[in-house]
């Protein structure tokens, strides 16, 4: 492993995320003998999910200078495409980036890049996404609790109904190894309370395959049987809500989400949707930070993460997870409005007047 030490890495905090791809081939990276500044790739998965450019890339960024002014960034984002970030990880191998930051787009075909970079001695940092092979470290929240909120809100929801309801589970990429805890966690809460009547994975979270396999459901079960959705994000709660509008369903059943997205917020104010789960975006992102600096200046991991997890060669590494919480239309101003990742202002569109008055939203 490189090294660039420089002392203790800060404990974590908040903030963070890129520059640009188009320094990758600039300079070396560091070396024992010091002299060159270290670089820290990111690779995020794609530029749909509201959250990887707006919100993890700048915070990202601003927390990794935080620790380590004289650190270099190098951004790339996969657009969804697993051939772009294999690409994307080759460069970043060639040019001897010190240390990489990682969202797979599909964890087990990253597996070979991974296990490249580790021959090459560049630690690889799984960030939200538990990527496949010899990873280094682990920043993200703990997804089956992710799931467990979801199905608890959705049988509140439900209430007293919801031994003779029938939901339909949109649940999201199989691939995704967060996507197979949170739907986990979600039937943990789930089975035997309610009749799960269909259930869809939805390959790379795309929310219009959410849409036709919502269509899809319609026509089996009928528009009038659907007495809750379970969405694994925010982005499929979208493609099963427009699906239920364009066939008349009204009033709309509960529907969890997750990504506290704008939208989202925005649909919960109205009615729309009943849930999002929020993952603060800085907590998370300083943890990848903090993790991908103390790894490319070859420093233990350990300073920073309180727990392990296993990956899927069978060893442990260091982990830092979150805790998630729960967003209903009680809760926005004292989660998403409280910790400002969104404004009243942002919120509050004419057309939400009324119900963000209804909410305490003023």
């Amino acid at each position: 492993m490189k090294a660039c030490v420089r002392g203790a890495v800060a404990a974590v905090t908040a903030a963070v995320t890129a520059v640009a791809l188009s320094a990758c081939g600039d300079g070396g990276g560091s070396d024992s003998g010091g002299g060159s500044r270290p670089r820290i790739g990111v690779l995020l998965p794609d530029s749909t999910t509201a959250r990887w450019e707006m919100n993890d890339r700048p915070l990202l960024e601003q927390k990794i200078k935080e620790l380590c002014g004289d650190c270099e960034v190098e951004h790339a984002n996969a657009k969804n495409d697993v051939a772009i970030q294999q690409a994307q990880m080759d460069s970043m191998i060639a040019d001897g980036v010190d240390a990489i930051l990682l969202v797979a787009v599909n964890a087990k075909s990253l597996r070979p890049a991974v296990a490249k970079a580790d021959e090459a001695g560049i630690p690889v940092i799984a960030y939200d996404r538990l990527a496949e092979g010899p990873i280094s470290g682990y920043a993200s929240f703990d997804g089956e609790e992710v799931g467990r909120l979801q199905g608890r809100a959705l049988l509140k929801a439900l209430g007293d109904g919801a031994a003779d309801a029938r939901i339909v589970m949109m649940n999201g990429d199989p691939t995704d190894p967060n996507a197979v805890a949170f739907k986990k966690g979600a039937l943990s809460e789930l089975e035997g309370k309610v009749e799960i009547a269909k259930a869809y994975d939805t390959r790379q979270w795309r929310t219009e395959v959410a849409n036709m396999n919502m269509s899809g459901a319609i026509s089996a079960l009928g528009a009038d049987e659907i007495d809750g959705v379970y969405a694994a994000n925010d982005g499929l709660a979208a493609g099963s809500i427009s699906a239920l509008k364009a066939n008349k369903v009204d009033p709309l059943p509960p529907i969890t989400g997750q990504d506290a997205e704008l939208r989202a917020v925005q649909r919960i104010l109205a009615d729309e949707q009943y849930m999002t789960v929020y993952k603060p975006f800085a907590p998370e992102a300083s943890a990848g930070a903090a993790l991908a600096v103390a790894a490319a200046r070859g420093e233990s991991l350990d300073k920073v993460a309180k727990h392990q997890v296993r990956t899927s060669t069978g060893s442990t590494v260091p982990a830092v997870l979150l805790t998630p919480t729960s967003v209903t239309v009680d809760t926005i101003e004292d989660t998403v409005v409280k910790d400002g990742v969104y404004t009243i202002e942002q919120i509050c569109t004419p057309q939400l007047d009324a119900a963000c008055a209804r909410a305490g939203l003023t």
